[in-house]
């Protein structure tokens, strides 16, 4: 396992569709293992491929506090099978733009269907911060960051946030 390094905007890579996994391999549970770790070192609750530099359309989430053992979860070409009207707002942050937070509205429930670590389908529902947390990942391998979904006023604020960190690191 190896910690990878995080993009952060505005690399253009960000903003590439990633590609699906033809099948779970080793290569790809390693590739997964990689993600797990780095998301756990920078410190976040979830990272998309797309944001290691990898094009592929896997995801890995851990939503547990930081109290409770460890829940590591891996979702390789997810899909988002219905979405429920109603929505909540969420305030949100990604390790792709730094420091920066804002509230997002989402919609409050989804039913997702992906395949898991083995290779093995499933479909459930997600609601409160994992329904959040999918949808926000689920972006990002759409080319897509929260900031997106902001004022172009909030997006160029954000964008100038993270140059000025780059800049000072």
């Amino acid at each position: 396992m190896a910690i990878r390094e995080i993009l952060t905007v505005p690399n253009p890579v960000l903003k590439q569709v990633s590609e699906p996994v033809t099948e779970v391999t080793d290569e790809t549970r390693a590739l997964m293992d990689d993600m797990l770790e780095t998301m756990y070192a920078a410190p976040g609750i979830g990272l998309a491929a797309i944001q290691i530099g990898v094009p592929k359309r896997i995801i890995v989430m851990d939503l547990a506090r930081p109290e409770e053992d460890k829940q590591p979860r891996y979702f390789v070409n997810p899909e988002i099978l219905w979405s429920s009207d109603d929505t909540a707002p969420y305030e949100e942050g990604c390790l792709s733009v730094p420091e920066y937070y804002d509230e997002v509205e989402r919609p409050a429930r989804v039913k997702l269907r992906y395949l898991n670590y083995q290779g093995e389908l499933v479909e459930e529902e997600a609601d409160g911060l994992y329904a959040v947390c999918i949808q926000h990942e689920m972006d990002h391998l759409n080319g897509v960051l929260f900031i997106d979904h902001l004022s172009r006023l909030k997006r160029e604020q954000a964008v100038k946030k993270v140059k000025k960190i780059s800049k000072a690191a």
